[in-house]
């Protein structure tokens, strides 16, 4: 991860360097009468800034890739995935209640508290929706159907691609999944990631 990391920066480098570079010569080509090289240098740079976008989504889909390989290999090895989803639950969203402003340290958190609060007010918007008995609580079984739900919303996908971690309610899941697989009685080692 730390390898592919350094591509899409060494990819930006590339296009703010050309790009800059290419702007210089194109103030002097002007007085020149000449626009060869500043050209070049103005497509290099565009080269380099898509290369630059496509290698960040490829690493971060790889990170969150990475993220379900873990929770997948936890569950199995800890055969309690009910467990799991109980720890991401109370870390995620606990998270998310906090008062604080998120600051630049949430990078390094198990999961991303803006992206929490995001997730949490999507759920909250539609509660009526998801509130099938209309007792105004949503229960486990309303709030899998929600998380579902809004597993499959077009922009939450989109949303997805620019973060290093899924969001916490494909992850849960994703766990939901595996432990109705160990229940059945039907996984083996060798399906360890058969879910991801």
């Amino acid at each position: 991860m730390t390898v592919l990391s350094a591509l899409p920066l060494l990819a930006y480098l590339v296009a703010r360097g050309t790009w800059g570079a290419a702007r210089i010569s194109g103030v002097s080509a002007k007085k020149k009468k000449e626009g060869g090289i500043g050209a070049a240098l103005f497509i290099v740079a565009i080269i380099a800034y898509i290369v630059y976008v496509i290698s960040l989504l490829c690493v971060m889909r790889l990170s969150r890739l990475r993220e379900h390989y873990a929770d997948s290999y936890s569950a199995y090895v800890t055969g309690s995935p009910r467990s799991l989803e109980s720890g991401l639950t109370k870390i995620t969203y606990g998270l998310s209640l906090s008062p604080k402003p998120t600051h630049g340290a949430r990078t390094f958190y198990i999961g991303d508290p803006a992206l929490a609060k995001q997730e949490i007010q999507s759920i909250v918007a539609k509660k009526q929706q998801y509130d099938l008995d209309k007792d105004g609580v949503l229960d486990e079984r309303e709030l899998e159907l929600a998380m579902e739900k809004e597993a499959k919303f077009t922009w939450s996908t989109i949303n997805t691609w620019f973060s290093t971690h899924p969001p916490t309610f494909r992850r849960i899941l994703l766990l939901r999944e595996i432990e109705k697989e160990m229940e059945s009685g039907r996984y083996t080692s060798d399906r360890v990631y058969a879910h991801v």
